[in-house]
Formats: structure tokens, sequence, C-alpha cells
């Protein structure tokens, strides 16, 4: 059987090559690990528009400014 990975990452600008080093990364550590042939190696990467995201039952965007007030409240 072929190897199949799903990477999903929110839609903010990553690169070309950062997307060729995912892919990379991916299928080299499948290689290392597990010894799967990296020529039957496959990697999707699914960009998902970040209204469409939400951690711990907010939007991310909410989720990263409620993280960041709580860090700025921490701080001294």
């Amino acid at each position: 059987m072929m190897p199949y990975v799903d990477i999903r990452i929110t839609r903010e600008g990553a690169t070309p090559e950062q997307k060729a080093e995912l892919i990379a990364g991916v299928t080299d550590l499948l290689q290392r690990v597990l010894g799967k042939n990296p020529a039957t190696t496959v990697v999707n990467i699914d960009e998902v528009d970040l209204d469409n995201w939400g951690i711990g039952g907010l939007p991310v965007l909410d989720y990263r400014a409620l993280q960041a007030s709580q860090s700025k409240a921490q701080k001294p």
C-alpha cells in the first residue's frame, strides 16, 4: 500500500517552496522511519480559508486574538 499523507494548513501565503519542503520532508520521514518507498508516497496539501478553521470553539482569528491578549496580560 502506498502511504497517503494529508496536510491541512490555513491559507496564509505558504509559498510553493515551503510546500515543496513539506512534501520532501514528509516523504523522507516516511522512508527513514517506516521504510516506505518515496516513489509511491503521496502527499496532499490542503489550504483552508481562515473563516473555515476553528480552534477551541472559536474562529481561528478570534482564537489567536484571545491568545495574544492573554499573553500580554501575563507579562509584568
